[in-house]
């Protein structure tokens, strides 16, 4: 099985160092400065236009920046085109050539480098072999589902070896059961290779779940980069909060924090606080998933705030009965985390 060569580790598989790309008077890209390190799994996070694809393809070389410098395993290539870069790239829309087999495909790289032909079909046996496609050589991509054309463009990717891959939303045109099977699979094949991926999304779920660092991209700058945990648990701003999952943000005596729809509890009648922060208030709204129930309690102290709560023994009857009612609802200060900027923490730093 092909593994990359070995680095060390902490050793920076790329890095952008001030990067700035504008197109006419739009800033794409604005001074970004970012480390991912070798054999990671990194996710480029945002809406869009915050300016993740452009960075990715900054890295790539199909733009050059406008200021800053991009290095690659510690060297500067800037001014290199995509083909003289050590990377590949995964688009969402797979680019294979309709025309050519499986195989053909997959080889096209290795043909324009003129590997030999014995060479060329044990790497492209090999490459399939990792996505699960062995046999697969001679079919056409458009006898294939969606995804196993996308398993075509990352064998297609890795049959070259690059040092670091890139993805640019190679899963937003699958239905959501296969994007969620996916999302495992390569995750599982990183693991395998042992190359960097970089992963670009505007997708929370696919970012949280397979990324061992993300970075959160908004108008071209990057507001937070950690671990997904953190990221989720710890938001660095209000921008991080209401992007990344779904998040409560409330003003308290002029303090502004975040707090998580599944840390907060609805509180039966007559169940203990248990040292818990507890307000009261009404339920608003009521959204039956199967699963979980969101409330929407309007509190009395002011604002909204939701809450996620398993049905366990609830049916959706009983869920959808608890609108308009009379809530407590509460949860421990240990998740509440305080916004940056809010008055308190001002006064606090004076």
């Amino acid at each position: 099985m092909y593994k990359s060569p070995v680095t060390q580790n902490g050793d920076s598989a790329v890095r952008l160092v001030g990067a700035r790309k504008a197109y006419g008077n739009v800033v794409a890209v604005d001074g970004v400065d970012l480390d991912i390190q070798a054999d990671e799994f990194f996710t480029m996070l945002g809406p869009s236009g915050s300016g993740k694809t452009t960075c990715l393809r900054l890295i790539a070389g199909f733009e050059r920046p406008d200021d800053g410098r991009v290095e690659l395993s510690g060297s500067d290539v800037t001014g290199l085109p995509p083909y003289e870069r050590d990377v590949n790239t995964v688009f969402q829309d797979y680019a294979l050539f309709p025309h050519m087999s499986v195989g053909e495909n997959v080889a096209y790289g290795l043909k324009v480098k003129k590997v030999a032909g014995d060479e060329r079909r044990r790497r492209v046996g090999e490459a399939l072999g990792l996505v699960r496609l062995d046999g697969y050589e001679d079919r056409r991509p458009g006898q294939l589902s969606g995804g196993q054309r996308q398993r075509v463009a990352l064998a297609r990717a890795l049959v070259n070896r690059p040092k670091v891959l890139l993805l640019d939303e190679p899963l937003g045109a699958l239905d959501l059961k296969l994007r969620q099977q996916m999302q495992g699979e390569l995750r599982t094949l990183q693991q395998e290779v042992r190359i960097t991926f970089v992963y670009v999304t505007h997708d929370q779920e696919e970012a949280l779940t397979m990324s061992d660092r993300l970075a959160v991209f908004n108008d071209g700058r990057i507001e937070q980069i950690g671990a997904p945990a953190d990221v989720y648990e710890q938001p660095s701003n209000e921008f991080v909060a209401g992007f990344v999952g779904v998040s409560n943000v409330l003003e308290r005596d002029g303090r502004r924090f975040t707090i998580r729809p599944e840390k907060v509890r609805v509180l039966d009648e007559g169940a203990a606080a248990d040292g818990l922060r507890v307000e009261h208030g009404q339920v608003r709204d009521v959204a039956y998933i199967g699963a979980v129930t969101r409330y929407f309690v309007a509190l009395d102290d002011g604002g909204e705030i939701q809450v996620v709560r398993q049905n366990l023994e609830m049916s959706s009857q009983e869920a959808l009965e608890q609108r308009g009612r009379r809530v407590r609802v509460g949860w421990r200060d240990e998740h509440a985390y305080a916004i940056p900027g809010s008055t308190q923490l001002q006064e606090e730093d004076r």
